[in-house]
């Protein structure tokens, strides 16, 4: 991330010690530490909100041509995100009938080994 060798953190260590004395350097530190590891966090969450506002995009982009083809001749990536919009179309009217359907696969099987 930074370009610093090993004589450049022993001066800015050795400077810091002398400017904050030895018993606020270590909160010193843990504050820098907790603004780094801030910055961090939130230019995560802002790489993830965008990734998934471009994949929204690009979802919308291949549903426009789907509309626009009728719905036939389909390329595979564009029958893909028309098949993952419909999954997401019928989770939401829905919510409640994937987990009844994953609730009755796992009481039929353990029924099934009851019965053995």
């Amino acid at each position: 991330m930074f370009d610093i060798g090993f004589w450049e953190l022993l001066l800015i260590s050795i400077i810091g010690l002398v400017v904050l004395g030895p018993e606020r350097l270590p909160v010193a530190i843990r504050t820098v530490r907790g603004w780094i590891s801030g910055v961090k966090s939130f230019s995560n969450n802002v790489k993830t909100e965008l990734t998934e506002e471009l994949r929204i995009q690009e979802l919308h982009a291949n549903l426009k041509k789907a509309e626009d083809a009728n719905l036939q001749n389909l390329s595979p990536e564009v029958a893909e995100s028309l098949k993952t919009l419909q999954e997401a179309a019928e989770s939401v009217n829905h919510p409640y009938k994937k987990d009844t359907v994953i609730e009755n696969k796992t009481e039929s099987s353990s029924n099934k080994e009851n019965e053995n």
